[in-house]
């Protein structure tokens, strides 16, 4: 496993994938307790840098504004929430 200081570099879908296959592993019960709390500290690392890259890009997605005649308008921030 690479470590830490990677995950920065790491493309979204390369950092979901890897930690799907941790949140795999710990569900499977089959990891020491001490490779646990090892995988646990970078399955959460590799969520916040998944959930960094997320909203950097729900930044940039806009909504069309369309006029009363139907045509679009003009672009706005996407409201996500």
């Amino acid at each position: 496993m690479a470590n830490d200081n990677d995950i920065a570099a790491l493309p979204f879908e390369a950092a979901l994938k890897e930690l799907e296959g941790i949140v795999s592993r710990l569900e499977q019960g089959s990891v020491a307790l001490e490779e646990s709390i090892t995988i646990y500290e970078r399955g959460d690392a590799l969520r916040t840098h998944c959930d960094k890259l997320l909203k950097a890009a729900e930044a940039k997605v806009e909504k069309i504004r369309i006029g009363q005649d139907g045509s679009a308008e003009g672009v706005e921030p996407l409201d996500v929430e």
